[in-house]
């Protein structure tokens, strides 16, 4: 089982002389609160006397399965690069990558007060608020596309070129690791993905996970406040990260979080087709091709991360109380992403 900052005493005491060695101006720890979600990274909020931060963990050695995961220096490292720009993420405080410390390797970040919408429908909120949450979910991933990696000293943090054949490789050895019963449509992409793989539009850095709930929100303005979990990020095609971006147009309400079925116009939620036009505008791109490929590929590795949560959940290793579920989805979003493969 992954090691749990909050019921061991041993740990904290630890965490205060690491802290009080690195990083002097917090003082003393008040509180120590978990954050549900973050599969796989546990998540903490540290309350201290003189600050407020959240701090990114990898579950203790026995939980890492898949190789790859829980890469929380790279998140470090995005924050570094990315803090200040045109794209908003919380302050990078502290990296620690010395599992001796407290049993486990984690990073520090300021945390940053707003609100986080789980449910897409936002059923709190009136349509004009709505409208204006999706519109600056767009304008943020568009900022984000824009960005050159080489201006923001990120030329390195991927290997150059086959994007597509590389990724669609890690996350069939990744799916391939944590099988526990076959899925005929993830057997079908399988084969059938790196048979259509388009040409990389452009390269920049690339989210991986760009979705609703990992922004926050100010409470006030409903401007986006930070970009959240970059554990995926990677360079890459853009043009896939937004199709990502954009899966929840095609996945039902409820477990899988999506707005299929609804009545977009009357919550005031656009349109797909509104939301396309709106990050092509904003990046004066032409009409985006191969999004068929886009979303089965995106459908795949999402199918991939599923099965890797059901296989925790197994195993006992899984970080968050919602890892059964979420590991069921495995087949149904795999068959999703083959209706898009045929689609194409």
């Amino acid at each position: 089982m992954a090691v749990d900052l909050v019921s061991s005493p041993e740990l904290r005491t630890l965490l205060q002389r690491h802290l009080d060695a690195h990083c002097p101006g917090g003082g003393k720890i008040d509180t120590i609160e978990r954050f549900e979600g973050g599969q796989s990274n546990p998540t903490y909020r540290l309350r201290l006397a003189h600050a407020d931060w959240v701090m990114r963990c990898k579950p203790g050695p026995v939980a890492r399965l898949l190789p790859s995961a829980h890469a929380i220096e790279r998140e470090f490292r995005v924050l570094g690069a990315l803090y200040g720009s045109s794209v908003p993420v919380a302050r990078p405080v502290h990296l620690n990558e010395d599992e001796s410390v407290v049993g486990f390797a984690f990073y520090l970040m300021a945390h940053v007060p707003g609100r986080v919408f789980f449910d897409p429908r936002l059923p709190d909120l009136q349509p004009d608020q709505r409208r204006a949450v999706f519109l600056g979910m767009n304008r943020t991933i568009a900022a984000l596309h824009e960005l050159d990696p080489d201006t923001i000293g990120l030329s390195d943090y991927a290997k150059p070129g086959n994007f597509f054949e590389r990724q669609i490789g890690r996350w069939s050895k990744q799916y391939q690791a944590s099988v526990t019963e076959p899925i005929a449509a993830m057997d079908r992409l399988l084969e059938w993905l790196p048979a259509h793989v388009p040409a990389v539009s452009e390269t920049r850095l690339v989210h991986g996970d760009f979705r609703l709930d990992n922004l926050i929100f100010d409470a006030e303005t409903l401007e986006v406040k930070a970009v959240l979990d970059w554990e995926l990020s990677t360079l890459g095609d853009p043009l896939a990260d937004f199709a990502y971006n954009c899966l929840g147009w095609f996945t039902p309400p409820g477990v899988m979080r999506g707005l299929a079925g609804l009545d977009l116009g009357a919550l005031g939620i656009p349109a797909l087709s509104d939301y396309l036009e709106a990050y092509a505008k904003a990046r004066g791109l032409p009409p985006i091709e191969h999004f068929n490929f886009y979303l089965a590929y995106n459908l795949f590795r999402l199918a991939a991360i599923s099965q890797g949560i059901a296989k925790r959940v197994l195993d006992g290793t899984a970080a968050s109380s919602k890892a059964a579920e979420q590991g069921a989805l495995a087949a149904r979003i795999a068959a999703l992403g083959w209706s898009f493969a045929e689609r194409s």
